[in-house]
């Protein structure tokens, strides 16, 4: 199991995101370019203090990051407020690349249309969405449930 972010913009949801996968032993790969810079610095002074504890791996552009995932032949889960399947309808797989957007808009089509898999994490009509780091956690929750019971 894999997390990306595609092009974060909040270096504190990026650093949640990245404790979180530290904590539950997840690679995560960034894909830029970013909204601030993806220098363990910045990282630090976002309250990151599990940087030494995670695997980042680090993708210049959105087609470098799909190329290196196709080759590996690693299926791609888009986490989008745009799709019509409920992330608790679906089931996982351990080799499973869990994309999440930027936090201001998102991904673009282009990207949507890569993934092969969009879910959507259901909630009250009206409301615009859950915090990124908030939905990495809750996704990455069920899909490592499903993957690796008993842990």
């Amino acid at each position: 199991m894999r997390l990306a972010l595609y092009e974060p913009d909040i270096p504190q949801n990026t650093g949640t995101i990245l404790r979180l996968c530290a904590c539950l032993g997840v690679e995560a790969h960034l894909i830029e370019p970013a909204g601030f810079p993806l220098t363990d610095r910045a990282f630090r002074r976002a309250g990151m203090d599990y940087l030494d504890q995670v695997a980042i791996v680090r993708h210049a552009s959105f087609r470098q990051f799909d190329a290196w995932r196709r080759d590996e032949g690693l299926r791609l889960v888009l986490f989008t407020t745009r799709a019509q399947t409920s992330y608790l309808a679906h089931t996982y797989a351990a080799s499973d690349v869990l994309l999440f957007g930027r936090e201001s808009a998102g991904v673009p089509p282009a990207v949507a249309q890569a993934a092969d898999v969009r879910l959507v994490i259901p909630m009250r009509p009206g409301l615009r969405s859950i915090n990124v780091a908030l939905s990495a956690a809750m996704a990455l929750g069920e899909a490592l449930r499903q993957t690796n019971p008993g842990h």
